[in-house]
């Protein structure tokens, strides 16, 4: 029996034990700090069932691998090459190919269409982004869910519910807030204003902790001038609720220890970051921080304090709205940005404007379609590696169990390049392996700790060493309710109508991981809208169009419409917009339009 670690895009990163005789027969290993026994069906199921990539191809035709492999030295030996790296198949190895680029003189990307700008509030209140551990979540008495459907994204958190009260805050009502014990089915966008004012009712009825916020948050004072900035009943209109509802937040929160889980749709918008300080600001007035059962649990920084070996130092081009028409050749890694990348319109057109596109990667997609060039991968079954976790404190190797005669791993790809180009050959793999392992702390062969990991995270106070004050938001411009809205015009029926703008929200799906696996078209509103089960929508907005399939849920509210992120054709209806800080994604920053197609 082999121990070994999850792969996929998911914090859990659950370990894995495997009897190599018995594969792709693979059970949970009980033993896993996160994995509680049960492993999820995209691990088990849709991933094996998902056909792979097994041929290399040049400009149509199957070659093999070796073929391929010159053919992409040839290409890449230009003066404008761009290696452009996805995520779905998470290790350390997958960023060896740096080195390669940094050697010929590449450009890489820089941010990212995952949690950057969340991750930048952060650091600017607490200055570092700390992993909260499961085990804090599991010492909580209220645990506080804020824009996470927990049963989709981190199923392995639910044990560590059971038995305590729960808050929901979601515009969706999901299967956690069917559960929970309070539900604020807030407007999308509103979560920034929702901390806000949940912030200043918790000053004026005193529900602060006075000695915590005068030793680590002197300025709440002026923090709370600021939220008095914003005028009570219009924000609550606008948030979608009410002063009781808000107080009631407040009184299951007092003298409680409290966790705030939160997702990631609450930052994907271009104030995104102010959503997680002011969030975190919350918290650090309640005192719910650096004690035990209490934090805000977001993506944490699963590479803090890590030295890494393959940081390099390119030019570098924005992830989020990549101009892959200036450069000649094209190294896609891992991903299927034609499909997952906001504004599909504007990515098909730019790397239709690229002489060369490789495609570096396990499964036939949009991207792969496009490519000139494709190289089969090996999958994390197949070679080894080290997983880190953004949603916990546990390292764990990811060995080789399975034997593949197709495709080739990171390592070997770019030490094969690096050769072919007359470079010194890399290390031995093991030497990268134990410069990640030889930095944690050993627990026993099969799990190592976090350099980064705090038992409870923040106890000292803020900052690298502890020293730091909380910074507050002082700030908010945004102006996207008054400008960023379109009042195209169509035909609903045979009557003149205004179609009414939908916030579009694109959380993941159940049944499928970025663009990989399960995916469908279907868009999902409330039944008052009219529109019938079944029925073919029409859905635009101001970047692009594409049908989609209804599948009404009273569970939604009437201003807002669901199509998941990896649905086909999602991203035609998404904008190419870089949030104010931590250079991310804003997926939500549309409303869209549906129609009936006649």
């Amino acid at each position: 029996m082999i121990k070994t670690t999850c792969g996929l895009d998911c914090p859990d990163a659950c370990g894995i034990v495997v009897a190599p005789e018995h594969f792709p027969k693979i059970t949970a290993d009980r033993a896993h700090p996160t994995s509680n026994g049960a492993l999820c069906a995209l691990l088990n199921k849709y991933m094996l069932d998902e056909p792979r990539i097994k041929k290399a191809r040049v400009n149509g035709k199957e070659v093999s691998l070796g073929e391929a492999l010159e053919a992409t030295k040839e290409v890449l030996d230009t003066h404008a090459k761009l290696l452009w790296r996805g995520s779905g198949n998470f290790g350390v190895m997958q960023e060896v190919t740096n080195l390669l680029f940094e050697k010929i003189e590449g450009t890489t990307t820089k941010g990212t269409l995952c949690d950057g700008s969340g991750d930048a509030g952060i650091v600017e209140g607490r200055e570092v982004n700390r992993i909260l551990p499961p085990e804090q979540i599991g010492k909580a008495e209220v645990v506080v869910v804020w824009g996470k459907n927990i049963t989709v994204t981190a199923s392995h958190l639910l044990p560590h519910l059971e038995g305590k009260q729960i808050i929901v805050i979601d515009p969706v009502k999901t299967a956690i807030a069917k559960k929970a014990d309070l539900h604020l089915q807030i407007a999308p966008r509103s979560d920034f204003f929702t901390a806000v004012m949940l912030a200043r009712f918790a000053l004026m009825g005193d529900f602060e902790d006075k000695e915590f916020i005068e030793e680590h948050a002197p300025d709440h004072e002026e923090y709370y001038e600021f939220t008095q900035e914003f005028r009570i009943r219009p924000i609550l209109d606008y948030i979608g609720t009410d002063l009781q509802e808000m107080g009631n937040v407040l009184e299951m929160i007092k003298g409680k220890k409290t966790v705030f889980l939160v997702g990631n749709g609450v930052q994907k918008y271009s104030t995104g970051h102010l959503t997680l300080q002011a969030i975190d600001s919350l918290a650090v007035l309640l005192g719910k921080f650096g004690k035990e059962g209490c934090g805000v649990g977001f993506l944490g920084n699963s590479k803090l304090d890590f030295k890494n070996p393959f940081a390099v130092k390119t030019h570098k081009v924005h992830k989020v709205n990549t101009p892959f028409g200036n450069f000649e050749t094209v190294l896609i890694q891992g991903g299927n940005p034609v499909a997952s990348m906001p504004n599909s319109n504007r990515v098909i057109e730019e790397l239709k404007k690229t002489k060369t596109i490789i495609y570096y990667g396990l499964y036939e997609n949009e991207t792969s379609a496009m490519a000139d060039i494709v190289i089969p991968a090996k999958n994390f079954f197949e070679k080894e590696d080290i997983r880190l976790s953004y949603g916990h404190q546990y390292v764990n190797p990811m060995r080789k169990v399975h034997e593949c005669d197709y495709g080739i791993s990171e390592y070997n790809f770019t030490n094969t390049l690096l050769q072919k180009f007359g470079f010194e050959p890399l290390e031995r793999e093991e030497h990268y392996l134990n410069l990640w392992l030889d930095q944690c702390t050993k627990i026993d062969d099969d799990y190592y700790l976090h350099p980064a990991h705090q038992e409870t995270p923040y106890a000292d106070g803020f900052g690298e060493n502890g020293e730091e004050e909380f910074v507050f938001p002082d700030e908010f411009g945004d102006d996207f309710i008054k400008t960023k809205q379109f009042t195209r015009a169509r035909r609903r029926s045979k009557k003149e109508k205004v179609i009414e703008d939908y916030w579009l929200l694109s959380p993941k799906a159940n049944k499928a991981l970025n663009t990989q696996f399960k995916r469908d078209n279907k868009i999902t509103l409330h039944p008052s809208l009219g529109f019938e089960n079944g029925q073919e929508v029409h859905v635009y907005s101001e970047y692009g169009e594409h049908n989609f399939v209804v599948k009404n849920d009273k569970d939604m509210r009437e201003d807002t419409v669901v199509i998941t992120a990896n649905s086909v054709g999602v991203n035609f209806l998404t904008p190419s917009i870089i949030s104010e800080e931590g250079d991310s994604a804003c997926y939500q920053e549309v409303k869209v339009k549906v129609e009936a197609l006649s």
